[in-house]
Order: structure tokens, then C-alpha cells, then sequence
């Protein structure tokens, strides 16, 4: 069986993001039973269905901390273009920004789009796979409202609320959202299987 890190010890989380470090520290709580320690690595930019890009990302992240290493990967599917963008958001927001997102759906009149976050965790031992945990808020495609300040939040309004992410208070936002749904999964594991007695199974 895998061994995961016993409680108090770090496990490394993948990103120089520091807005999403917060949502994730603030999402998980006190009940989480490790530290997160946020490093940013350059990773490939795989290409393929959302499950093999995170596995990838998370064996070549895990190759280079030689370690315990959590990767986040998310994805912005549009129902009318058959789940485009998908992976491959990052780059249509870098490109578009949230307007573009918006107008990409100008000719269909579904602007219906779903949320995924996955995050994948390797224990740092190649022998061990990769676990994925998953999290998915329906939503739709709105003209952009709210803050900048965290990527296509202004234009997707989950479904059930008048407001965009990026217009809902952070609590609210971090109770329904992706993130949330795959962070409460991902917990839910390590407080399950957590041994005090297990060692890190890993190279130091």
C-alpha cells in the first residue's frame, strides 16, 4: 500500500501562484494534518484528457522535488464547444481574457460550462501511483463581473447563484466551488490513511 507522510511532516504543492495557496490552505482548515509548502517548478505542458495530464504532472513533479508532491490541474469546459477549452484554459485566458472567454459563445445560445480541478498526489516513490481526487461545479459563461484578480473567476456563475465567482464573498465561493469539491477529497484520504508510525516513502 502507499505510504503517505506522517502528520506534521510537508508535502510540497506545486505552484507560484500565491492567491491559490491561500484558497487552498483556507479550503482545507485545521483538519488537514500536514503542512503545504508552495513550490514552483516548470513542468511540461502535456497535452490529452484531463486524468493523464495530471498523472504526468505529477510524476515529473515528484521526479524532481524527490519527494511527497501534490500538483493542481484545472479545466474550463464549454458544453457548446464539446469541452473545449478544457486543459487548456490557461492559455485561452492568457490569450482572450475573460471577455474573450465570454465571446467565444457569442454564436451558441448554450453558455452552460462546467468547472473540473484535479488535484494528483505522488508519495515521491515511482513504484507508488498517482492518486487522483476530483471536483466539478456546473455553471454558465456570463459577461465578465466582479474582480480581475483571480483568473476566468469573472465570467463563470455557478449554477443556482445571480453572482460569478469573482463577485461571491471568498467563503461562499470556497464552499461550492471545483477547488473545494477536490480538496475535501484529497483530505478526506490523507485523514483516513494517515499512520503516525509511517515514514515518508521517499528519497530524502
Amino acid at each position: 500500500m502507499a505510504m503517505i507522510p506522517a502528520a506534521g511532516r510537508s508535502v510540497v504543492f506545486v505552484t507560484g501562484n500565491v492567491k491559490k495557496l491561500e484558497e487552498v490552505i483556507q479550503i482545507l482548515g485545521d483538519s488537514f494534518p500536514y503542512k503545504l509548502v508552495a513550490k514552483k517548478i516548470d513542468l511540461p505542458e502535456y497535452q490529452g484528457e484531463p486524468d493523464d495530464i495530471s498523472t504526468q504532472k505529477c510524476l515529473e513533479a515528484a521526479k524532481q522535488i524527490q519527494g511527497p508532491v501534490i500538483v493542481e490541474d484545472t479545466c474550463l469546459c464549454f458544453t457548446a464547444l464539446g469541452g473545449l477549452p478544457g486543459p487548456y484554459i490557461k492559455w485561452f485566458l492568457e490569450k482572450l481574457k475573460p471577455e474573450g472567454l465570454y465571446k467565444l459563445l457569442a454564436g451558441f445560445e448554450d453558455k452552460s460550462a462546467y468547472a473540473l480541478c484535479t488535484f494528483a498526489f505522488s508519495t515521491g516513490n515511482p513504484d507508488d501511483p498517482v492518486k487522483l481526487f476530483k471536483g466539478q461545479t456546473q455553471g454558465h459563461i456570463v459577461e465578465p463581473r466582479g474582480p480581475r484578480d483571480f483568473g476566468w473567476d469573472p465570467c463563470f456563475q455557478p449554477e443556482g447563484y445571480t453572482e460569478t465567482y469573482a463577485e461571491l464573498p471568498k467563503y461562499v465561493k470556497n464552499s461550492l466551488s471545483h477547488r473545494y469539491k477536490a480538496l475535501k477529497e484529497l483530505s478526506a484520504y490523507f485523514v483516513q490513511h494517515h499512520n503516525p508510525a509511517e515514514s515518508l516513502s521517499c528519497s530524502s
